[in-house]
């Protein structure tokens, strides 16, 4: 016999309680809508960074932590690593000012690299260092992967056949001993640090693509960093997320 009115609300009302308890996400009432994330290259610049003393000794990074606090969360990149992309993109835009690299660019690279140093449980400590110190596969010429011997004798990746990806925005040997800088004022340029990491990452991005709120220029940034189209795209979401305060 089919059930009264009432007792089949009841029913449906149950049921909705069980749709909702196995998928929170469908079930928000949250009243802020997400917003907009735009399509396009180059991805915005974010929010702009405060004025800070460039030439601060030691961690001048250190300057944006209220900047980085305020933002850490809703877009959930840890603050030191926060810090690292926006001093980067400061420093170029006064060393740099044709190319206009932001940082959310570098937040982009630094999310799909090593989830912002965080890759296969590492960490970011307040200086900067990420530990353990993240290295990529063997580039050992496997499908996918490049073939590159070895060039530093395991000095600086840990392997004394083929090259590795170094750190938390993953440089091969040859590239960080010709564009490896020191960021962090503590006279060793790392690839595990997270802040020398960034500022070498910009630099050679600058570089390659010369002016980067171009389309064109954007581009050739990021192709020149890694010759792959999927890659490129995922950078762009990444970074278009980020420009408008959002994780991707």
């Amino acid at each position: 016999m089919r059930p009264p009115p009432r007792a089949r609300a009841v029913r449906a009302l149950a049921a909705a309680a069980v749709a909702c308890a196995t998928a929170l996400a469908g079930c928000s009432f949250d009243p802020t809508p997400r917003p907009h994330i735009p399509d396009g290259v180059p991805p915005g610049p974010g929010a702009p960074t405060p004025l800070i003393d460039l030439d601060a000794p030691l961690r001048s990074a250190d300057q944006l932590a209220g900047w980085a606090a305020e933002r850490s969360d809703e877009l959930s990149i840890g603050t030191t690593a926060l810090e690292a992309y926006g001093y980067a993109a400061a420093v170029l835009a006064r060393s740099r000012p044709g190319c206009g690299i932001g940082w959310t660019t570098l937040a982009g690279i630094g999310s799909v690299e090593s989830r912002h140093g965080t890759h296969g449980g590492s960490s970011v400590a307040p200086e900067g260092l990420v530990s353990p110190p993240i290295r990529g596969v063997p580039l050992d010429g496997t499908p996918g992967v490049a073939e590159i011997p070895d060039t530093d004798g395991g000095a600086m990746d840990g392997d004394i056949e083929f090259d590795r990806a170094m750190g938390p925005m993953q440089f091969i040997p040859e590239t960080w001993r010709q564009w490896g800088v020191d960021a962090n004022g503590d006279g060793i340029a790392d690839p595990d640090s997270i802040d020398d990491a960034t500022l070498t990452a910009a630099l050679y991005l600058c570089e390659r693509g010369g002016d980067l709120t171009t389309a064109d220029g954007w581009y050739s940034a990021l192709m020149a960093y890694n010759l792959s189209g999927s890659y490129l795209r995922l950078v762009r979401d990444r970074a278009a997320a980020y420009s408008v305060g959002v994780a991707p």
